[in-house]
């Protein structure tokens, strides 16, 4: 299997558990009692002929994996995960030797988000074997700082996609196209941007603070505002009002597409 296509497929194991099960948020975070293993004790865990066994490691928790061999055994599509702690390469992709490491700092939210989602998906199908003594763990299997930074990565990372998903909701991507015949065309349906509802909206222009750019996102053009109850007193203009989005030029404030 070629690289590229052998961490696309991880990754999207990895998304096909987290979409498959449901899991406790902050149940990863809980790390049964077990043995505490060095690195060079590690090392032996690769599967080769008279090797004891074989293990791999995320954020310095050690899991037997002798049930995915095929994958992880030598010979095996993941085999540079045996035996070490890579925890890098599951967010990033990267098989190399320089990317098969446990460093994750400075990855990005989604990409902690992807560790999370693998570490939950190792706690799910893989026996618990211990902890890995090194950068997440210390020598009597208390957490590290760094082991507290890539947690607090993940659990603002959580929040972060959590907080997106709500403005998704509110503010639906438009559909569009361009031609060069037509140039572009932004419009809006109940489907749009993926997000069944009750509700069209029209296409508005969404400036985010702090940023140049917009994108087009359609908008609820009755009821009270976003998170307003209906009880409440309101100008049954939906978000029409708010602060951040602004009208296409040329294109009527209620029309349902813009050219």
């Amino acid at each position: 299997m070629r690289r590229g296509a052998a961490a696309a497929a991880l990754l999207c194991l990895g998304a096909a558990c987290l979409l498959d099960r449901g899991f406790d948020p902050r149940a990863w975070l809980l790390v049964p009692r077990g043995r505490l293993l060095s690195a060079a004790e590690l090392a032996r865990y690769r599967g080769a002929a008279g090797e004891p066994g074989l293990y791999l490691a995320v954020l310095g928790r050690v899991f037997d994996v002798e049930r995915g061999r095929g994958h992880y055994g030598p010979g095996g599509a993941y085999s540079g995960f045996a035996g070490r702690d890579a925890t890098r390469a599951f967010a990033t992709g990267d098989f190399t030797q320089a990317g098969l490491v446990d460093d994750v700092s400075a990855l990005s939210p989604g990409e902690m988000l992807a560790i999370q989602s693998w570490l939950s998906f190792y706690s799910d199908n893989y026996d618990p074997v211990g902890k890995l003594v090194g950068r997440f763990y210390d020598e009597n299997g208390a957490p590290t700082e760094a082991l507290r930074e890539a947690e607090a990565a993940i659990e603002e990372a959580q929040k972060f996609q959590a907080e997106s998903e709500q403005r998704k909701q509110q503010f639906p991507p438009c559909n569009s196209e361009w031609s060069s015949a037509k140039g572009s065309r932004f419009w809006c349906s109940r489907q749009s941007g993926g997000v069944n509802r009750d509700w069209t909206g029209v296409p508005r222009k969404l400036y985010r603070p702090g940023s140049r750019g917009s994108r087009c996102v359609c908008v609820r053009t009755a009821g009270p505002p976003w998170g307003q109850p209906d009880s409440a007193e309101h100008s049954d203009r939906g978000d029409l009002d708010n602060p951040h989005l602004e009208e296409y030029d040329g294109c009527h404030p209620l029309a349902e597409q813009c050219t």
